[in-house]
């Protein structure tokens, strides 16, 4: 696909770790990401290591919307980067993702953010996530499921501490 980088498309040999963000700030958002983690249970080529307690924090960039429900995966996958990506493509289709304005609100999200310390600069898959090292709103939740990860050789938990969005990010305790 439009000339991606083999490691793009490449199966890894054995499974390798990656970090998908979710996000919902549209209808039932708690039930959209249960339902997403559930999704992500249940894929044959998809191990969930982690899984982050949630978190409610403001809108960044975009218009005017409702905060969001954010959450973080740990996951081991067989998967290619680029198959990562299309299933979580398929995951926004099914909770009737539109995509009409950019930074705006949503049913769901799902972005990868790191797999295996892949680089791209590819406008179809970045990675890391270019924006991921500035936004507590994904920091945050993935030092609560990992304490010890890092990004670019930075801990997540400082970069968190370091986003601007930090004051905004609370700690949702599940309600089900």
């Amino acid at each position: 696909m439009q000339d991606l980088d083999p490691q793009l498309v490449a199966q890894p040999a054995k499974p390798v770790r990656a970090v998908i963000a979710l996000g919902s700030n549209l209808g039932d958002s708690a039930g959209i990401l249960d339902d997403a983690v559930e999704a992500f249970r249940k894929a044959p080529d998809i191990e969930i290591i982690a899984v982050s307690p949630r978190a409610k924090t403001a809108p960044v960039g975009g218009p005017e919307q409702p905060d969001f429900l954010n959450q973080v995966l740990i996951i081991q996958t067989s998967l290619s980067p680029y198959g990562l990506l299309e299933f979580g493509h398929k995951l926004e289709q099914g909770a009737v993702r539109v995509r009409d304005v950019r930074w705006g609100p949503r049913t769901l999200d799902v972005d990868l953010i790191d797999i295996d310390n892949v680089t791209s600069q590819h406008p179809v898959l970045t990675l890391p996530h270019p924006r991921a090292h500035e936004r507590a709103f994904v920091l945050t939740p993935w030092s609560w499921a990992d304490p010890d990860a890092t990004l670019n050789g930075v801990p997540v938990a400082e970069l968190a501490a370091r986003a601007d969005d930090a004051a905004t990010v609370h700690r949702v305790e599940d309600s089900r």
